[in-house]
């Protein structure tokens, strides 16, 4: 997490009925909708690629990631992560806020969390009446998967 004296700066977003955050140094930028361009043979988990930054850039939906439905509005974004040093998007519901919040809010996710995205999840943060679920970028993929973006992105 970043930390600045006792407070971390978190991206907050919904996806399904669910909040879950990034530590906004993983985030690269946040993007309005954009249907990728479909690669054929590629694997599962990859909707397309997206033209970002002057390049082509890989974009997985969270959404379909967690089993959740994913169905587009005017509040769908595509959240830009590092991974690797490349830009991956990451398609959510609806972006929230950029907030700080206090670093005695997080804790680590109760060993008794199961189901949705727990494999994925890095901590808890209870603000207010919000529970926020901080996703970890590099837990989204596993080892093959992150191989196989960092050959599309080169």
């Amino acid at each position: 997490m970043t930390m600045t004296g006792d407070d971390v700066q978190l991206v907050a977003f919904r996806t399904g009925t669910q909040e879950f955050a990034f530590d906004i140094l993983q985030v690269e930028r946040i993007l309005r909708w954009q249907q990728p361009s479909g690669l054929p043979g590629a694997p599962a988990f990859l909707e397309g690629m997206v033209q970002h930054g002057g390049s082509a850039m890989p974009v997985v939906d969270l959404r379909k990631r967690l089993g959740l439905p994913a169905t587009v509005d005017d509040d769908t974004r595509i959240v830009v992560i590092t991974l690797g040093g490349e830009g991956v998007g990451v398609v959510v519901d609806e972006v929230r806020e950029v907030m700080r919040v206090d670093a005695g809010v997080i804790a680590a996710p109760p060993e008794m969390v199961r189901g949705l995205a727990a494999e994925f999840i890095s901590g808890v943060a209870t603000v207010g009446e919000r529970v926020l679920l901080l996703l970890n970028a590099r837990r989204l993929f596993n080892s093959t998967e992150r191989v196989e973006l960092e050959r599309l992105t080169r």
